[in-house]
């Protein structure tokens, strides 16, 4: 990486970057601002480049590229086309050294501020699953219609990610270094475990759910429950209901190998999770039915039109299809 950068500074420096070579000398500095080897190893390249800029670069009339001390002009009304140039290319010269400086001076001066840090954004669609890898080496699977954001380096004694949808975390022991997970009003706080939380919008409630380890899901920054292996909490969204502990015998992300668990959950919840398991649209047009509570599990396997007639026999409904819309009642 050193030598790349060493490359991509002086051909900023002369000018002479292709736009993908501009590209990724920006990246680089853009990865500066959160990673402290990435810092280390520009100012190292800048400290050894650097004294570069202090010559005048130039095209000369046969397109070559001139590297030149600066001649002092002895007739102040005489500026050749070539100087105009220099002093152009020697203005960009300055900017790059303006944006390296500006990437590792934080690290000597005490009183400057931290730099921003970079959030990424990982995002599934309806059917859709993704496994992600954290900068702290935590493991995530993301569930369908789901979105994950989190910090591209964690930093500041704390590891901080927002979660919309469902996903489980398998996460990086760090002592004294938490692993929090917002979702809403609803926080989980761990330091290494394993666990499936369920947090789609528009749901009564938020499902926690550890297979190794502990966990302390709080509410508005209070502690509701401590969980450990086996057991599981649900919170209601808007704090209207004592939170639901209890102990479970499954896997508490059955989803990871096609299990679509239900556990005393309203016809109205599972049908959405329908949805976004099959990217189809689900309608229940009576209010008794909507808020049926449930337990079974299906298979992700069997389809949407098998799941719906199991669901539809513990419910004692019927489902039929309209211009590609299924429709329970």
């Amino acid at each position: 990486m050193e030598e790349r950068l060493k490359y991509l500074f002086r051909k900023y420096l002369n000018n002479t970057c292709t736009k993908k070579e501009f590209d990724e000398f920006f990246m680089y500095m853009r990865d500066a601002a959160y990673n402290e080897t990435i810092r280390e190893i520009i100012k190292k390249v800048y400290e050894e480049t650097g004294n570069e800029s202090l010559k005048f670069t130039y095209v000369d009339e046969s397109g070559k590229l001139v590297l030149t001390e600066p001649v002092l002009d002895t007739q102040p009304d005489y500026v050749p086309k070539r100087r105009k140039k220099a002093l152009y290319l020697s203005a960009a010269a300055c900017v790059a050294i303006l944006v390296v400086l500006w990437v590792w001076w934080p690290i000597t001066a005490p009183q400057a501020e931290a730099p921003v840090v970079a959030m990424a954004k990982k995002i599934t669609q309806r059917s859709e699953y993704k496994y992600l890898l954290l900068p702290d080496s935590t493991q995530v699977w993301l569930n369908a219609a789901s979105t994950l954001e989190y910090p591209q380096q964690f930093a500041g004694g704390k590891r901080e990610v927002r979660l919309s949808g469902e996903a489980y975390f398998d996460v990086k022991h760090a002592d004294k270094i938490p692993f929090i997970i917002r979702t809403g009003k609803v926080s989980t706080l761990v330091l290494g475990t394993a666990f499936n939380i369920k947090a789609y919008p528009g749901r009564a409630h938020i499902i926690v759910s550890v297979n190794r380890g502990k966990v302390v899901v709080q509410y508005n920054d209070k502690d509701v429950a401590t969980l450990t292996k086996g057991q599981q909490v649900k919170v209601n969204n808007e704090g209207i209901q004592a939170p639901e502990k209890k102990s479970i015998t499954t896997n508490a992300a059955a989803w990871q190998q096609g299990h679509l668990t239900f556990d005393d959950e309203t016809i109205e919840d599972i049908v959405a999770e329908l949805e976004q398991v099959y990217d189809v649209r689900i309608r229940v047009n009576d209010e008794a039915i909507r808020h049926t509570r449930i337990s079974t599990t299906l298979r992700r396997e069997m389809g949407v039109d098998e799941a719906l007639q199991v669901l539809c026999l513990i419910s004692d409904t019927e489902v039929i299809q309209e211009n590609g819309v299924y429709i329970i009642q």
